[in-house]
């Protein structure tokens, strides 16, 4: 399955920020507690932050206290992958779209999934509900 969206790493420079650029396109991680939608409760949906494709709705938002925002399924497809980076063995998550990195999930989230999808705020932007 191909990409939808396919630019040069100098168009990815130009219209990203270099926080955004160093996650989405460099697999980066913001450090803990300083995202911009850690604690973030507005209704509304989260986009990708090199796309905009819908990633995640905030009524599947909760709080998980690992300090990235948490989500316990995404809104539509996302593509997952295995990560062996940093000595760990973990399931990256990325958008189906842009290919950008988006974070992790991990398998200790709330019922009914039992998923936490633990995303960087620098991969997305937020669509408040109007």
């Amino acid at each position: 399955m191909g990409r939808k969206v396919v630019k040069s790493e100098e168009e990815w420079r130009k219209e990203l920020d270099p926080e955004q650029y160093r996650v989405l396109r460099r697999k980066g991680t913001e450090a803990p507690f300083t995202g911009r939608y850690h604690g973030s409760r507005d209704p509304g949906t989260y986009v990708c932050a090199g796309c905009g494709r819908e990633l995640f709705l905030s009524e599947d938002k909760f709080d998980s206290g690992c300090g990235w925002p948490s989500f316990s399924r995404p809104a539509g497809e996302v593509e997952e992958q295995e990560d062996l980076s940093h000595g760990m063995a973990r399931t990256e998550v990325l958008c189906p779209d842009c290919g950008g990195h988006l974070g992790h999930v991990f398998d200790d989230g709330p019922r009914p999934t039992g998923l936490r999808y633990c995303i960087n705020s620098a991969s997305l932007r937020f669509k408040p509900r109007k």
